[in-house]
């Protein structure tokens, strides 16, 4: 019948004309006019993943051509942390961090520097003096401010965001009793916000934090960044990790946490994404690093791959906050995963070492999973609706 329409139009029009009109005809699938995640999230939202140093390091094509096709922003994993970039004292590591900018560069991409202060995996000597004792306020403000100024210098108009500080915030909404907030108090942040200002004018400044979908934490953070923006301190977002499971956090809550940081007058970035497929042990619901759970095999039920129920969860879980973050797209600048692949994801070792989850959206054969297409699809429904 298609044919004999065709031929119809043809003989009035002529081939050349319903050539045209055929190649005009509006495409009704989202999924085969956005071939990507960024491209189907293209004028809502950037759509980034973190890069490890293996990646870097060894060219891993499958990771890398991933994150070419389907991601127009990346963060730095690892290798901007600061035991990592400065482990001695003035002896800046910076092979890391440059492949990792210049593959950003090359492809056009956001970049965010991952972090400048955080409590953890700091070098023991930026806290101590010669005797190991802690050092005064103003050796640790010396070495802050060196440290600021040479990594975000060295990027200077080339990284675009900085994760100024991480984690400092407890769930309960009080001050991590950290060694920058023993020495500095509360005052440490507001100084790495200033120097962090003060070597790039024109990068933008996150803070960044994990279960901030609870109440407390979130209260505690929302007073933090009224009380800078007060100071008149440069602060242009806060990023939430959505470091999340089946069954936690609510809904609810995760969207009461975007509406408060955005009534704020700041960005909102979804910093850190995965969704974890397994038993969550003792309703853990952080991203501490130093917590550690004993190994049980009842946590580690899926060695040969999820059951179709639970992968039916974890799909409906990645739409279930899609659709959230599309209903906030006016505040979200940025969605990061926390990883390309389950094959290199951290949640294997994290709460319970040696498990094997499935948080990301691409497998550990570099397969794009099927709640890719889906997520393709909602965006790209989303934006032929506008």
């Amino acid at each position: 019948m298609k044919f004999l329409i065709y031929s119809f139009l043809a003989m009035i029009f002529g081939y050349s004309e319903i050539s045209e009109i055929n190649e005009t005809k509006p495409k009704t699938n989202s999924e085969d006019e956005y071939e990507s995640l960024a491209k189907a999230a293209e004028g809502l939202f950037k759509i980034g993943t973190a890069l490890n140093e293996r990646q870097l390091n060894s060219g891993e094509n499958e990771s890398l051509a991933i994150t070419k096709e389907h991601f127009n922003a990346i963060v730095a994993e690892n290798c901007m942390k600061s035991g990592r970039i400065q482990p001695v004292e003035g002896e800046f590591v910076w092979e890391h961090a440059d492949r990792f900018v210049e593959f950003g560069e090359k492809h056009g991409m956001e970049i965010n520097g991952h972090t400048l202060i955080w409590h953890s995996q700091a070098p023991k000597w930026f806290f101590v003096d010669e005797q190991g004792n802690d050092v005064s306020k103003e050796v640790l403000i010396e070495r802050m401010e060196t440290h600021i100024n040479t990594l975000v210098g060295r990027y200077k108009g080339r990284v675009h965001t900085w994760d100024v500080v991480n984690e400092t915030i407890l769930d309960d909404g009080s001050w991590r009793n950290s060694k920058f907030y023993q020495i500095l108090g509360e005052d440490f942040v507001k100084i790495a916000f200033e120097l962090a200002h003060k070597a790039d004018p024109e990068a933008r400044l996150f803070y960044n934090d994990y279960s901030m979908a609870m109440p407390g934490k979130r209260e505690g953070v929302v007073n933090m960044v009224k009380n800078l923006q007060k100071q008149g301190v440069k602060i242009d977002g806060i990023g939430m990790q959505g470091h999340v499971g089946l069954d936690y956090p609510s809904l609810e809550e995760f969207e009461n946490s975007i509406k408060a940081f955005a009534d704020l007058g700041v960005e909102v970035m979804i910093t850190e994404m995965d969704v974890s497929a397994l038993p969550n042990p003792s309703n853990h619901q952080g991203a501490e690093i130093s917590d550690s759970i004993e190994y049980q095999q009842m946590l580690n039920p899926y060695t040969e791959g999820l059951p179709d129920s639970v992968q039916q969860r974890f799909n409906e879980r990645y739409l279930d906050f899609f659709n959230l973050f599309l209903k906030y797209k006016d505040n979200i600048s940025r969605v990061t995963f926390w990883g390309v692949t389950d094959r290199y994801s951290w949640k294997n070792n994290f709460p319970v070492r040696g498990r094997t989850d499935y948080p990301l959206l691409f497998d550990r054969d570099y397969q794009a999973k099927a709640v890719v297409s889906d997520i393709i699809e909602l965006l790209g429904e989303h934006r032929m609706a506008q």
